[in-house]
């Protein structure tokens, strides 16, 4: 079981984490060992996520999310496996925690009298140089 706040928390089944080779240099050990995780959670299918969190967390995941709803966290960092693993439960945690903290509700707010006085100030100024720059009536 991962807690992810005091009343949430995730089933170790569902994440499937499978061991792949890290891209990039890395010695006499690149074509040999496979260091880099991939960690796979399917959102659509946690029992233990409210749907709330469920929505925001496939907004929040953007990119890691495949069209099948699965959130991919590569983890390649560091060069133990075991180390990139906790990394990518890590990363997970910390977006799951972001999407179960619900958004700041907007307030609705109101320009004050002396702003809305400064705009139409610079307003009519900006329109008196426009105007100014107009042809010239040498008629007079």
């Amino acid at each position: 079981m991962i807690q992810i706040t005091d009343t949430l928390f995730i089933e170790d089944s569902e994440i499937q984490i499978e061991a792949v080779r890290a891209s990039g240099p890395g010695g006499q050990n690149v074509n040999k060992v496979a260091t880099a995780v991939q960690l796979r959670f399917d959102v659509g299918q946690s029992p233990h996520l409210p749907e709330a969190v469920r929505e925001r967390l496939t907004r929040l995941a953007g990119q890691r999310l495949t069209k099948e709803g699965v959130i991919i966290i590569e983890a390649q960092r560091f060069r133990t496996q075991e180390r990139n693993r906790q990394d990518a439960v890590e990363r997970l945690v910390a977006l799951i925690r972001r999407a179960a903290q619900p958004p700041k509700p907007r307030r609705p707010t109101k320009p004050s009298q002396a702003a809305k006085k400064r705009r139409l100030s610079k307003k009519r100024q900006r329109s008196e140089t426009k105007r100014r720059r107009g042809p010239v009536d040498l008629d007079d």
